[in-house]
Formats: structure tokens, C-alpha cells, sequence
């Protein structure tokens, strides 16, 4: 029977999954994490702003097909919105639009609001939707917590990221306090499941490493809503996800058998949150450790992202991507 369902012709559109916009949120990390660079060290603007015009042709090219995959193949969209798994992939699309309003702050602070504005109010709509699936659910299970839930809670934290700087001080601290709060107890399911439960298929290992967002995205966060002061809650957040970056380069054996897919993009936008994180350090405490970690975490995320978008456009070319799983 699977080898008959395998044969039977699909279309690419119906089978576009909402984990592309994971694509957005890497290319935009990247983006922002070169702007960063580009303050600290004085380097000329010319390569964020060619990223982010990438990263927003990314963004558009992407939504387009998927409101094309919405208006043609419906009931594959609320498959997917329905599945324990891809099912929290959805806030990528506000969190792309997050990421976008961070990247062109400056280069065009009037289109920075109204996409943290829109993105903003959508990342509590898929907050209060999908929290609430959870709650009312007669499918899940177990085995189907992965380390993907946590995207619809970074999105919260990442709010003030933008939000601060706009001005916009309590809805940056109402999103945070949803983000922080939900992150711990989410935090513990997954321990549990990784430390008394068969570990995920091979497929979804990349995901571990969306674990170092919330502590990193956190640490980010609350420097901002506290005008770029380090203080001890920042660090222990930045040293939590610096901890948790380690943990995860000491599995280096298990990520290195895993096939191309694109659930390898998860590596990148928590690199990003890393190296950016890393970056603010160096700006904010300085020394040796911290000026020697940055440059090299920036070149890993940047040869990352090189991999990816290269693996990415050949596995379409392949046609190994939009196919039934």
C-alpha cells in the first residue's frame, strides 16, 4: 500500500510545507547578525543590506506560494495546521515578519513598525490558537513533543527585540512574560521525553538545536527592555543558551548522519540568536573570550547558511522537496 500511495502523481504546490518559512527566519538571523558585526568592528553596510533584500524576496516568494497552496489546495493547509507537528511551524510566518522589522530598523524604520505591528499581532493569534489546540487536544502524545513547539513561544520573547526601540514598552513585556513563562514549562515536557522516551526520528534532530533560542532570544530581549545593561538575569540567560550551544556541538556524531532536509534549517536561525547574543557581550562586557567567540561563531553561521541555501536549491532541483512523507 505505501509503495502504491508513493507512486500515485502529486503536484509540488499541494505538498509546499509551512516549514519553508523556517528559510525567512534563518536568512533574516543571518541579517541581522551581520549588522550587528557591522556596528561592533565598523565594517561597510553593503552585505546586510544585500541580505536582507534577500531575505525579504524570501519572505514574499514564499507567502505567495503558500497563499497559492491555500487558495488551491485548502484542505492540505489545514492538514498541516492540524498535525502534532508541522502545526507549529505556522508562527514562522509572524516571527519571519519579526525578524524582518529587526533587520531594516534602520534602513527603513517606517516599514520596521508595521511589520513588528503585524507580525506582533499575529504571533498572539497563533499563540492563544495553538496553545489552545494543545489544550483541547485527542491526538497528542508523547512522542509527538519535539523541540518545533518552542516556535510559537520564541516568538513572544522576540517581540521587544523591536518593541523596546519602537517605544512600545508593555506590549514588549506582556509578550515577553508569555514567552519566558511558557518556555520553562515546555522545557521540562522535552527533557522528559529526551531523557524516558524513545528519541525523535533521525529526520527532526536538527530541531534540538531551536532549544538554544529561548535562552539566547531571552538574553536579547531583556538587554533591550533594559536600555543595554548586563545584568545578572542577562547572564544567566546568555550563559544558559551558551551552555545549551555546547550540548548540543557535543552531539556533533548523530547530526552528522543525518540526510539533507529541510528540517536542517533549524540550526540556523538559533546559531544566529547565538552569535548575536555573543556579539552584545563583546559590545557590552569585552574581552578576550568574547572577541575571540564572535568572529568565529559569525563564520560558522555564515558557511551554515551557505550550505543550506546551496543543499536547499539542489534538492528542488531534485525534486526531492514539496513530495508526500
Amino acid at each position: 500500500m505505501a509503495t502504491q500511495a508513493a507512486a500515485e502523481p502529486h503536484g509540488r504546490l499541494e505538498h509546499f510545507p509551512i516549514s519553508f518559512f523556517a528559510i525567512v527566519m534563518g536568512l533574516a538571523g543571518l541579517t541581522i547578525a551581520m549588522e550587528k558585526a557591522e556596528h561592533l568592528w565598523g565594517w561597510s553596510n553593503l552585505i546586510s543590506l544585500s541580505l536582507l533584500g534577500v531575505s525579504v524576496l524570501a519572505y514574499a516568494g514564499i507567502t505567495l506560494t503558500y497563499l497559492a497552496k491555500f487558495m488551491l489546495h485548502r484542505k492540505h493547509v489545514l492538514e498541516e495546521f492540524q498535525h502534532p507537528i508541522r502545526m507549529s511551524f505556522f508562527p514562522a510566518m509572524s516571527i519571519g515578519m519579526i525578524l524582518l522589522a529587526i533587520a531594516c530598523m534602520e534602513a527603513a524604520p517606517g516599514a520596521a513598525f508595521y511589520l513588528w505591528a503585524i507580525g506582533t499581532a499575529l504571533q498572539l493569534l497563533f499563540t492563544l490558537v495553538i496553545l489552545s489546540n494543545w489544550i483541547h487536544h485527542e491526538k497528542f502524545q508523547i512522542h509527538h513533543s519535539n523541540p518545533a513547539w518552542f516556535i510559537p513561544i520564541v516568538g513572544n520573547i522576540l517581540v521587544p527585540v523591536a518593541g523596546a526601540p519602537l517605544g512600545y514598552h508593555e506590549i514588549s513585556w506582556f509578550s515577553f512574560s508569555i514567552g519566558l513563562m511558557m518556555w520553562v514549562p515546555l522545557l521540562t515536557i522535552l527533557l522528559n521525553r529526551f531523557f524516558f522516551h524513545p528519541m525523535m526520528p533521525g529526520k527532526l534532530l536538527p530541531t534540538l538545536f531551536i532549544l538554544i533560542a529561548p535562552p539566547a532570544v531571552g538574553f536579547i530581549a531583556w538587554v533591550k527592555m533594559h536600555n543595554g545593561v548586563i545584568d545578572d538575569v542577562a547572564r544567566i540567560l546568555y550563559y544558559f543558551a551558551l551552555f545549551t550551544t555546547l550540548l548540543l556541538f557535543a552531539q556533533i556524531k548523530y547530526f552528522a548522519k543525518v540526510r539533507f532536509a529541510l528540517p536542517w534549517w533549524a540550526y540556523s536561525f538559533p546559531m544566529a540568536a547565538i552569535t548575536i547574543a555573543t556579539m552584545i557581550m563583546l559590545e557590552k562586557v569585552g574581552g578576550a573570550f568574547f572577541a575571540s567567540l564572535s568572529p568565529i561563531l559569525l563564520s560558522m553561521l555564515a558557511l551554515l547558511v551557505v550550505v543550506l541555501v546551496f543543499n536547499t536549491i539542489r534538492a528542488m532541483m531534485r525534486g526531492e522537496i514539496c513530495v508526500p512523507e
